[in-house]
C-alpha cells in the first residue's frame, strides 16, 4: 500500500462511563444537574495527574452541559450521558429529548461555538446578557474550556450534544 491509499484513522475513545434516566425525573429537582456532574466527576477522574483539580474542572464543564438540557428539557423521553477518554481528553455525549422548534437552535448555536467570532460572542453575552443562556453555555466551554462541540440528530425527538473536553492538558 502506498502513502496516497492510507487514510487519516481518528483514534477511538475508550469508553469510561454512562447513565440514563427518564427526562421526567431529571426535570423534577434542579439538583440531579449539580449532582450528576459531581458524581460523574469523582468517577473518571481518579487516575488523572491532578485527580481534585481534573474532577472540578469535569464537574463544571459537565453541569453547564446539564443545564442545557436542563432549561429546554422536555419531560418526555429519556436523558442519556456517555464519557468516553483518549488519552488527555474526555468525549461527553449528552442525549436528550429536543422539541421540533429548538432543533434549529442547537444547530446555530453549536455552530457559532466553532466560528471565527465565537470569543466576541462570549464576550459581548456576558456584557449584555442579564442571565445566561443556552448558547453563552456553550460558548463559555468553547472558550473558557477549550472544547470542540458538534451535534449529532438522531430521529426526533432527541439530539446529541458531543464535546471533547481537553481537561488534562489545562490541569497539568
Amino acid at each position: 500500500m502506498n502513502a496516497a491509499h492510507r487514510q487519516p484513522t481518528e483514534t477511538k475513545f475508550e469508553p469510561l462511563l454512562q447513565f440514563e434516566m427518564e427526562m421526567g425525573t431529571f426535570l423534577s429537582d434542579w439538583h440531579h444537574c449539580d449532582q450528576l456532574s459531581t458524581y460523574m466527576a469523582r468517577m473518571i477522574s481518579h487516575n488523572r495527574t491532578d485527580p481534585l483539580r481534573h474532577s472540578n474542572f469535569f464537574s463544571s464543564a459537565l453541569n453547564e452541559l446539564l443545564e442545557v438540557s436542563f432549561r429546554g428539557g422536555s419531560p418526555e423521553g429519556r436523558i442519556g450521558c456517555a464519557v468516553y477518554r483518549q488519552g488527555p481528553k474526555e468525549r461527553v455525549k449528552l442525549s436528550f429529548p429536543c422539541p421540533p422548534g429548538q432543533r434549529q437552535f442547537f444547530r446555530e448555536a453549536v455552530a457559532r461555538t466553532n466560528g471565527n467570532d465565537a470569543y466576541a460572542r462570549y464576550l459581548d453575552a456576558l456584557s449584555t446578557d442579564l442571565a445566561p443562556s443556552r448558547e453563552v453555555v456553550l460558548l463559555d466551554l468553547a472558550i473558557n474550556f477549550d472544547a470542540e462541540i458538534r451535534l449529532e440528530e438522531q430521529d426526533p425527538p432527541s439530539i446529541t450534544i458531543v464535546v471533547d473536553l481537553p481537561l488534562e492538558g489545562i490541569v497539568s
